[in-house]
């Protein structure tokens, strides 16, 4: 192994750590950074990336379908179109022309897959929080709020476009599986509950990454001595962070996620300082505004000041009465 396989041994538990802190995060924060704390080539960082996701994959899929948290006829849809169009996104890759086209390219498209990523973060949690209120209101009115997953009606031709788009995007930067493709399926099924959204994306990223490691290992870049390293970390740090979950300050992680997700898709869109530094102090003024706006509409009866500060903060009052089934339940580690 390389000299600093070790450095990239204890980057890989960092960022495992933070997976099964948060959920979310694997690719979005390995491959960057990979590439700019190790200056490691764009297209080698994706395809070492997505062969150390295969592997990690199919133990939170296994896990939820256990116990039964994965719609099957969405997953079907969802992999008919992700697994061809996440290979056709390495063929596209491939067929640029020279390996210095084929890596600005891919440090283009990964720059832009992290902004977007960063963005859909914000957007699953003023989702989360809208559907969240909504529940403990119907619940507190006596309504039924929890549905099993079966009972889930497919949407097939939207399903199977956001196949299409999250496995393209997968097979050409290794980031959209965990954070692009669950905000579509958030706002294509609004009734889903948080256990069974993450148990099917986990199961239908599996043929997805299959797919686009297959066509990494074929026509990428991929290096066994670099996926070696990652593994040896990320596996340790994905238990550490899942089994400590439940009493870490999450809500902290996750904004510092959509920062450090920022900062690092302007840098490979080789932003300047100015204009990193311009967005994220926006970002840090716009989006705690957007929180309470939302939150005010669902619950007019708290004050915007003590709601600012639980945006900023991650500060959680405490709550009078038990949360709902639908919110209640943990989750697991997803791409």
């Amino acid at each position: 192994m390389d000299p600093t396989w070790w450095a990239v041994a204890i980057a890989g538990v960092f960022v495992g750590f933070v997976v099964g802190l948060t959920g979310m995060g694997g690719g979005a924060l390995m491959t960057p950074m990979m590439i700019l704390l190790f200056g490691v080539q764009p297209l080698a960082a994706v395809s070492s990336d997505l062969v150390a996701s295969m592997v990690m994959k199919p133990v939170g899929g296994a896990v939820h379908l256990r116990k039964g948290t994965v719609n099957k006829e969405l997953v079907r849809w969802l992999v008919a179109g992700s697994v061809p169009s996440a290979f056709l996104g390495v063929l596209l890759l491939r067929a640029i022309g020279n390996d210095a086209q084929t890596q600005g390219v891919v440090k283009t498209s990964l720059g832009i897959a992290l902004v977007f990523a960063a963005f859909s973060m914000v957007a699953k949690a003023l989702l989360d929080l809208r559907k969240t209120q909504r529940l403990q209101l119907a619940a507190a009115a006596g309504e039924q709020v929890d549905f099993r997953v079966e009972d889930i009606k497919v949407r097939k031709v939207p399903t199977l476009f956001v196949g299409i788009v999250g496995g393209l995007v997968v097979g050409m930067t290794s980031v959209g599986s965990g954070s692009l493709m669950i905000v579509a399926l958030l706002l294509l099924y609004p009734t889903i509950r948080a256990g069974q959204l993450v148990g099917t994306d986990l199961v239908q990223a599996v043929p997805l990454v299959a797919s686009a490691s297959l066509g990494h290992l074929l026509f990428g870049d991929f290096q066994l001595d670099l996926t070696a390293s990652l593994l040896i970390g990320a596996l340790p740090g994905v238990y550490v962070g899942a089994r400590v979950s439940s009493s870490a300050p999450g809500g902290i992680v996750r904004r510092a996620l959509v920062v450090v997700l920022l900062a690092s898709g302007l840098k490979l869109l080789e932003a300047s300082t100015a204009t990193l530094v311009l967005v994220l102090s926006g970002a840090a003024l716009v989006v705690p505004l957007l929180y309470v706006m939302v939150f005010a509409r669902l619950r007019p009866d708290r004050p915007a000041a003590s709601v600012y500060k639980q945006a900023l903060l991650g500060y959680r009052p405490k709550k009078s009465r038990p949360r709902p089934a639908a919110d209640a339940e943990t989750i697991p580690p997803s791409r």
